[in-house]
């Protein structure tokens, strides 16, 4: 009986150290404070605690979260219990709407903030020379030289090595992308070196990016 009680007492145990208290500390357009278990976390649209809360939306007055698949609305200063997701739980994944008829979303490369515009038509991660510079991406020296072809006509590229790309949760090291050494839009293409290496899904509208 003791050893049943034991067990018992280890499983309520396991399941309380699962329980988090959060509250939404502050809101603004696309991004959230929220306290979680005492610890301030400042969500993008589309990022996630370590806890597994994601963002969907937000504005001044509600912020839309998702927690373990299931979305919930709440204002400012709402409090509430919830279930950490562990990482054996979960895959990271991007959920993308559409802006404008664009798939667009913040994300990242090499560490440091870009503007993604998902194109399933590019081959590559493809950026102009100005955002290539930003990003410290030395594509002259580093890159290899070639041509495209694009509404504008041949245009000179440089293929070089991304350490990683992230948008949302999905984070790939090593991604083939090319620079475009010519006038072209400050978005950044997300073509197939990056799709190819994930799971592509439609749900209505939603776009889901998904690690395979």
């Amino acid at each position: 009986m003791s050893r049943l009680l034991l067990a018992t007492a280890f499983f309520f145990l396991a399941l309380a150290s699962q329980a988090m208290e959060v509250q939404v500390y502050g809101l603004f357009p696309n991004m959230a404070i929220l306290e979680v278990n005492g610890k301030q976390r400042k969500l993008h649209v589309g990022e996630s605690t370590p806890e597994g809360i994601k963002l969907i939306s937000a504005n001044s007055d509600e912020a839309v979260l998702e927690i373990k698949g299931k979305q919930v609305r709440h204002a400012l200063g709402t409090r509430f219990s919830a279930t950490t997701v562990t990482n054996n739980e979960r895959k990271g994944e991007a959920r993308i709407w559409p802006q404008k008829g664009m798939y667009t979303m913040p994300g990242a490369i090499n560490q440091q903030s870009v503007q993604f515009m998902v194109d399933t038509g590019a081959s590559w991660v493809a950026m102009n020379a100005n955002t290539a510079r930003r990003l410290g991406i030395n594509f002259r020296y580093e890159g290899q030289q070639g041509t495209a072809t694009t509404a504008a006509g041949q245009v000179s590229v440089y293929m070089v090595k991304l350490q990683t790309v992230r948008i949302g949760e999905i984070e790939l090291q090593n991604v083939d992308g090319a620079v475009i050494d010519a006038p072209a839009d400050n978005q950044v293409l997300l073509g197939a070196s990056f799709l190819n290496r994930v799971e592509l899904h439609r749900d209505g509208q939603m776009m889901l990016l998904r690690e395979k």
